[in-house]
């Protein structure tokens, strides 16, 4: 597939979700970016503001296996990667699938989970594969998670490790809507009568998995892999920072800008792709030094220090 018919396909995907939920056109690129750079996403943001509702519309019409899980203390590692029952009538145990084996899964409060929990879910992320016992699984292809949690309300959470918010390729928020948005919300709870709209499929299984190969025949010139990397390098420069952008978010950040240049249409990486996503691949993985934190130095702050201190390669020399 061509970046060119992939494009048209994610623009089909997104009028889909755009028309069934209420969201900002830029969250919704986001996420599918992240999806079709095969990663995952956190998004941190207050209750009732349609989370749920936008990650089930965007499996719907890729027409991907959706499961929610609902993250709570007393949640344990079996109780979302799954488990063996005994089965009476063979004498033997099956394994039952947990809610972790779906294509897109929805991650609620993730951080009122306990840390065992949270390292099962750490393994699901990174390897794509979980641990039941002495059995590894392999969990379907792809495998998508997409987490929330709640700035405001911290007791009974646990902070997420900083080796999993590593694993999150892009932190977003959904944000309130506008104020036509909430009247359109408004108009239609106003009738009951009349059906919401919903997602439909625009795509399959078998097509998905071809989007997902289509950023990797997407050509970043050396300027700009440089430009990438002197951006991270910055930010470990910076005083501010305890600990700056790893070596897999400077991968990160070179996969999401591929995935935007296919959104596209285009088989090469321009600055803009770049820039329109540094700072969802960068700012959850910083690590503000106590003084910094103290001050309440906003992490987006570093990454702008950064994108100001390292010149954008000019187009004419890629």
């Amino acid at each position: 597939m061509k970046p060119a018919s992939a494009a048209e396909t994610c623009q089909s995907v997104l009028s889909t979700v755009s028309a069934t939920v209420i969201a900002d056109d830029d969250l919704l690129t986001t996420l599918l970016t992240t999806i079709l750079a095969d990663g995952h996403v956190l998004l941190e943001d207050v209750p009732g503001t349609g989370k749920t509702l936008t990650a089930q519309s965007l499996a719907t019409a890729l027409n991907l296996d959706f499961n929610r899980i609902q993250f709570t203390p007393d949640l344990l590692p079996a109780d979302i990667t799954g488990t063996h029952v005994f089965n009476q009538e063979t004498g033997e145990f099956r394994f039952r699938e947990g809610p972790l084996f779906a294509n897109i899964v929805l991650a609620d409060e993730i951080n009122r989970a306990p840390p065992k929990t949270q390292a099962a879910l750490l393994e699901a992320m990174g390897e794509g594969q979980v641990s039941v016992g002495e059995e590894t699984r392999q969990l379907p292809d792809p495998f998508v998670v997409m987490a929330t949690q709640n700035p405001v309300e911290q007791e009974g959470t646990f902070e997420l490790p900083e080796a999993q918010r590593d694993r999150f390729m892009t932190k977003t928020a959904m944000g309130y809507p506008d104020r036509e948005g909430e009247l359109e919300l408004l108009a239609r709870r106003g009738n009951r009568a009349t059906s919401e709209p919903a997602a439909t499929p625009v795509t399959d299984l078998s097509t998905v998995r071809e989007l997902l190969t289509v950023p990797e025949g997407v050509s970043v010139h050396p300027e700009l892999r440089a430009y990438i990397v002197d951006l991270a390098r910055a930010t470990r420069e910076d005083d501010r920072v305890a600990v700056g952008i790893s070596p897999r978010g400077i991968q990160r950040l070179f996969e999401i800008s591929r995935a935007r240049a296919v959104l596209a249409g285009r088989e090469y990486v321009v600055p803009d792709d770049i820039t329109a996503s540094v700072h969802e691949t960068f700012e959850h993985r910083l690590v503000l030094t106590t003084e910094a934190s103290v001050r309440d130095t906003p992490k987006a702050a570093v990454v702008d220090d950064a994108l100001e201190a390292i010149p954008v390669p000019a187009m004419e020399d890629l």
